[in-house]
Order: C-alpha cells, then sequence, then structure tokens
C-alpha cells in the first residue's frame, strides 16, 4: 500500500518550508501586485518546484555520484538542470535575452539627448562600491564581482558575469538582480526624495526631444558596438547581441526577425530563464550565510546606484544652462522601464506639467550599456 514512507512529504524539512514560502512571496509580489509578473512568476514556481524533495528536476551526477541538486562541473540528470546547464552554464539564455532586449529598446532619446549617457555610465558607481565593500567582507574577487554587478539591476548581465566568475552564487545573484528590478517603485522613490528638493523635482523638462533621423537610429547600433567592443572586448557577446538585436528593429527590412526576437523568442527565453533561476534556489543552495549577504548587499549596490545618479544629475546641473531634472540620474540604472516610469510619476506628481518618461529613458537605456560594459570590464580582469 502507498504510504507515506513512500512519498515526498517524510523528506520535507524547514529549509524547504522556508523556500516554499519564498516563492509563494514572489508569487504574490507577481500576481497580485504586478511587479515584474513576467519575471518573477516562473522564479517563484521554480523556488517550489525544486524545494519539493524527491522531484529530481536539478539532479545531476558529479564524480559517478548522483546529487539532488545541481552540482557546478557536474553531468546534469534532471529536466531542469539540463535545461540550466545548456542554456545558463554555456550562456546561451543572457546573450540571446540581449538579442531580444536590443529589438524592444528604441534609442532615440538617448541619441537626442547624448548627455544622458554620462548619467548611464555614472550610475555604475552602485556596482563598483558593492564590489569593494564585498572584498572588505572577506569575499573574494571573482564573488565580489558577481555582487557588486547586482547595482546594475539588470539580469541577464548578472548571470552572464556570475556564471563565468563565481558560478555557486548565480542562484543568490539573479533573484537578487531580479527581486530589486521588481521592487523598483518601493526602492528608489526614498532614495529620490531624500536626496532631492522639492523645487528640483518640480523642474520643467520640455517634454519634445529633438526628432532623431533613421540614419542616426541605424548608425548608432553599428557605431555603439565598434567603439564599445573595442574599447571592452569582454563584452562582445553582450553588447554585440544588444546592438544586432537594435539593428534588426531598425533597418526597415528585417521587421520580422525583430517581431520574432522581441517576441517570440524573448517569451520562450523569460519563460526558461525565470524556472531555471527559481529551481536553483534549494534550500541548500540559497539557506546560508554567504547566499544572504548577497541579498544584503544586492540592495547596497542598488541603492548606491540610484543616489549617485541622482547626485550626478545634480553636479551636471551646475555646469550646465539648460537645467536637468535630477531625478532622471535614477533612472541610471539598467531596470529598463521599470526606473523611467518610476521618475514618470514622481515627476507628474511634483509638477503636473511634467512629462520626464522620454527624458527618462535616454539613462536608463545607456544604464543597460554600462552595465554590459561594467561586466566586461570585470571579465577583462579576472575571466
Amino acid at each position: 500500500m502507498f504510504g507515506l514512507y513512500e512519498s515526498a512529504f517524510g523528506a520535507l524539512t524547514w529549509g524547504n518550508i522556508v523556500m516554499i514560502i519564498i516563492g509563494g512571496i514572489l508569487l504574490y509580489l507577481g500576481i497580485s501586485r504586478k511587479m515584474e509578473p513576467l519575471l518573477l512568476v516562473p522564479i517563484g514556481f521554480g523556488v517550489i518546484l525544486v524545494n519539493l524533495p524527491l522531484g529530481e528536476l536539478m539532479s545531476s551526477v558529479i564524480n559517478g555520484q548522483p546529487v539532488e541538486s545541481y552540482a557546478v562541473g557536474g553531468e546534469p540528470t534532471g529536466v531542469i538542470s539540463r535545461i540550466f546547464h545548456y542554456g545558463l552554464a554555456w550562456e546561451i539564455i543572457p546573450v540571446f535575452i540581449f538579442l531580444g532586449l536590443g529589438a524592444m529598446t528604441d534609442f532615440g532619446p538617448l541619441i537626442a539627448n547624448p548627455k544622458t549617457l554620462i548619467l548611464g555610465a555614472g550610475a555604475q558607481f552602485g556596482v563598483y562600491f558593492a564590489f569593494f565593500i564585498a572584498l572588505l567582507l572577506g569575499f573574494t574577487i571573482t564573488e565580489a564581482a558577481s555582487i557588486g554587478i547586482i547595482g546594475g539591476a539588470d539580469g541577464p548581465t548578472t548571470i552572464y558575469l556570475t556564471n563565468r566568475l563565481a558560478p555557486h552564487f548565480i542562484g543568490a545573484t539573479a533573484v537578487a538582480a531580479y527581486t530589486y528590478m521588481a521592487l523598483v517603485p518601493i526602492i528608489q522613490p526614498p532614495i529620490i526624495k531624500l536626496l532631492t528638493t522639492k523645487q528640483e523635482r518640480e523642474i520643467f523638462m520640455k517634454p519634445q526631444l529633438r526628432p532623431v533621423s533613421n540614419t542616426e537610429k541605424i548608425l548608432f547600433p553599428l557605431i555603439a558596438a565598434v567603439v564599445i567592443i573595442l574599447l571592452v572586448p569582454k563584452s562582445a557577446p553582450l553588447i554585440g547581441m544588444f546592438m544586432l538585436g537594435n539593428l534588426l528593429a531598425v533597418s526597415g527590412v528585417t521587421d520580422r526577425l525583430a517581431e520574432s526576437a522581441a517576441n517570440a523568442l524573448m517569451n520562450v527565453l523569460t519563460v526558461l530563464l525565470g524556472l531555471c533561476v527559481g529551481c536553483f534556489m534549494s534550500a541548500d543552495n540559497f539557506l546560508k550565510l554567504d547566499s544572504l549577504l548577497v541579498f544584503a548587499l544586492g540592495i547596497v549596490a542598488f541603492a548606491t546606484s540610484t543616489a549617485f545618479g541622482v547626485g550626478l544629475a545634480k553636479l551636471m546641473n551646475l555646469f550646465t544652462k539648460e537645467k536637468i531634472n535630477p531625478m532622471i540620474g535614477a533612472a541610471g540604472v539598467s531596470a529598463v522601464p521599470m526606473a523611467a516610469r518610476v521618475v514618470q510619476r514622481m515627476g507628474q506628481q511634483a509638477n503636473p506639467r511634467n512629462f520626464l518618461l522620454m527624458h527618462a529613458m535616454g539613462p536608463n537605456i545607456a544604464g543597460v550599456i554600462g552595465t554590459a560594459t561594467a561586466a566586461g570590464i570585470f571579465l577583462g580582469m579576472l575571466g
């Protein structure tokens, strides 16, 4: 007769229960609060699945011995561990997500107002700040780089870099990056308000940016790819695919390819990515001091990036005739378009005449480029 001893109930641990609750919280944030549901729903469900014992979704074999969870360097035997191994460990999914992101991105605001590129680059300060803090706390230099990149708020870049430098942290860093991306509407407003006055938040910016020609839009991804990759060769996989995706979208002759990359391909990759990241968060992998420290340092990195972006915008106002609303500096993190939407909403609250979305999209897009470049710098030094 089938009994409890033949089921997985007897193998359920307190750690599994804690992680199942965490998975439920992620599902709640995604479904009920609508915080990045396309990411948090598959991640949260993956967390629940992998913490139901004996399912062998992430099982692998290492040194001839079967293990329940995915082992770096082992041979995957579970369904999800195979997707994880060939999709994430082989870096296929993060790179092709950048293709889809490029196809969905409009560089128009950045081209129309090039100085916002400075804000996107400056907001990467949090990456390096958290990197040095992690070193002081005893993490290795490769682990510190993987933790620091969370400050860019770019999930695919975080996964790509962590897989190269500290694969044992890939679950913690990926979930931290995606969680903080989802929590942008909660994390950023208090920091912005703390660093700006009411008068600064009311600064009016003309809603109409200069028109950007099709020629400029076609030349930008080509020139950007050449210059950035020559400067930081290790950024080639991410920057190259990002710019290719954008070229497909703006060339005017590859609409079908751009649509497939931005929709069908992106949707499939997002499901696989979210499920793999969630399934890496077993109790054994996640409920450790190092993993919890990664989460804590991730919020430090993200908050510092936001703060430095706002501070840099205020500094630029000291030297420019036409003032910019310093809130758009907070959009310099890579959380596209969540950070830009936060700035738009806060700008409307401070001054109903303000329409800051397109102004904020400039540093927001620049932040994607900046984070990918920062990852390339780390790989060039440490990879």
